[in-house]
């Protein structure tokens, strides 16, 4: 089974000077060298620009990849060749929708069967979940989302923000499960359906189990 790394927000867009969060997701590939694919949200060129320049100082061999139009017609064989596949952060909502429209759903979580890594902030991180609370629903406010339903459980990004968190609250036992509030500085690290860690590169920040009953902080490894 592969992994996730969702990171509350953090890596190259969040944190361009400090590589430790990146590090650490090349660091559970088990290829040597890996062949790390960003899909990014919208269609921007300077965010794929800005994943270019910091992961070409890593060891690794990075790949933009755009669905505005897809560089292939064969997305399975071209999913199925990346060792990381790393998510940036974004409109939830109309990503999602695009992806859905290219079948990319079902590549992943076929590719998630076998040895791979997910991660990415934000939107990057939860969109792997059954769901989250995002502000691309609905202009102006958080609302419930459904995402791919790789890995089962909700998970909230930017877990800091008083509005995310009291809608990820008020939304568990209703419109979401229970699962996962994140702090930007941190991650969340799943293999296959499990939580195995807690990871972060800020002191004091970390990932919150969170149910009906409550929230309970988790403990967290500094990188």
């Amino acid at each position: 089974m592969g992994h996730v790394v969702a990171m509350g927000g953090g890596g190259f867009s969040m944190e361009p000077d400090d590589q430790r969060m990146d590090r650490f997701v090349l660091s559970l590939s088990a290829a040597p060298r890996p062949r790390v694919g960003f899909l990014s949200p919208n269609s921007s060129s300077d965010y794929a620009d800005r994943f270019q320049q910091a992961f070409a100082r890593l060891p690794c061999e990075p790949l933009g990849i755009s669905l505005f139009p897809p560089p292939t017609a064969d997305l399975r064989g071209l999913v199925a060749g990346l060792d990381v596949v790393y998510v940036g952060g974004g409109a939830t909502r109309s990503m999602l929708a695009v992806w859905e429209c290219w079948g990319l759903p079902a590549l992943l979580a076929e590719r998630y069967a076998g040895e791979v890594v997910f991660a990415g902030p934000s939107c990057g991180a939860c969109c792997w979940f059954e769901a989250t609370v995002s502000d691309s629903v609905v202009p102006g406010t958080l609302a419930p989302l459904r995402c791919t339903g790789i890995v089962g459980g909700s998970l909230v990004p930017h877990y800091g923000s008083v509005g995310r968190r009291a809608g990820f609250h008020a939304g568990v036992g209703g419109a979401l499960p229970a699962g996962w509030g994140v702090d930007d500085g941190a991650a969340a690290v799943f293999h296959g359906q499990d939580l195995v860690e807690v990871v972060t590169t800020t002191p004091g920040a970390t990932a919150y189990a969170v149910d009906e009953g409550g929230e309970q902080p988790l403990p967290a490894r500094l990188l």
